[in-house]
């Protein structure tokens, strides 16, 4: 067969990589006398990896994580009571398919929005449908759907997620109308789908978030029923590093003085 033809009819049966492939490894393997199953192998492998990839991509474009982050950049070692196992545990991500949550709390700067990024990404990597949005954002597109009488379709597009990560929970102080969508939402996935929610604020306070005590109960009661909460009592990030700063300009202040002296 002419290699140009075939070379159109994989590519028509949407093997893209056989058809690049083929006729370099065919060659490759022809002089180094192996067996047309272990080409086919090859091309196969090779097929595989690179649908893979494409497959990541797509997930981690959908995912519309706000910026890179890793789990090897997250200091465990700084969060008093957080072992490395909880982390893998989680990243592992095996309590997706018992649909379980995951609540983050913590101070401003100590990581929360960090870890949140870093395990979505890992649960791309494993093939898992995700999506990241603060939780501003997300009660506005729940509250235009409900202005337009698509609530029910949108809570189902975003039930296609596996996971949805609602980042800075307390950040807004929302109206009543806005906490009603987003009960809404946290009721319509319970038990179905799961959630990582992160917090500055603790349970107790969670009344100005919800507004009355029986929707923040109930709220609460649905996210810790089946969950993982994590506390990352540490001292920010961002105040650490302004501390090393500062601290590394005095250090070069005193050095400059003595070299004058």
């Amino acid at each position: 067969m002419d290699i140009n033809n075939l070379e159109k009819q994989l590519k028509g049966l949407c093997l893209s990589q056989f058809a690049i492939h083929c006729q370099a490894l065919a060659e490759r393997f022809e002089k180094e006398g192996k067996s047309n199953l272990e080409y086919l192998s090859a091309l196969v492998q090779i097929e595989a990896e690179h649908r893979y990839q494409l497959r990541i991509g797509r997930l981690v474009k959908q995912a519309k994580l706000p910026r890179d982050k890793f789990l090897k950049d997250f200091e465990i070692s700084r969060i008093p009571g957080l072992g490395p196992s909880t982390i893998e545990r989680l990243a592992r991500g095996d309590f997706i398919d018992q649909y379980e949550n995951v609540l983050i709390f913590g101070n401003p700067g100590t990581g929360k929005t960090h870890l949140s990024i870093a395990l979505a990404k890992e649960w791309c990597l494993q093939g898992r449908k995700v999506y990241f949005t603060d939780a501003a954002s997300l009660v506005q597109q729940l509250l235009k759907a409900k202005a337009e009488l698509e609530l029910e379709r949108l809570i189902k597009k975003l039930d296609r997620f596996e996971v949805l990560l609602i980042d800075d929970i307390s950040y807004v102080p929302f109206e009543r109308t806005e906490t009603d969508v987003l009960f809404t939402l946290l009721s319509a996935r319970y038990e179905m789908r799961s959630v990582v929610i992160s917090s500055n604020l603790p349970f107790g306070k969670w009344n100005s978030i919800f507004k009355d005590e029986m929707t923040t109960t109930a709220a609460i009661d649905r996210l810790v029923h089946h969950a993982t909460i994590l506390e990352l009592n540490a001292e920010s990030y961002r105040i650490k590093d302004a501390k090393g700063r500062k601290k590394n300009s005095e250090k070069e202040i005193k050095q400059e003085v003595k070299v004058d002296e």
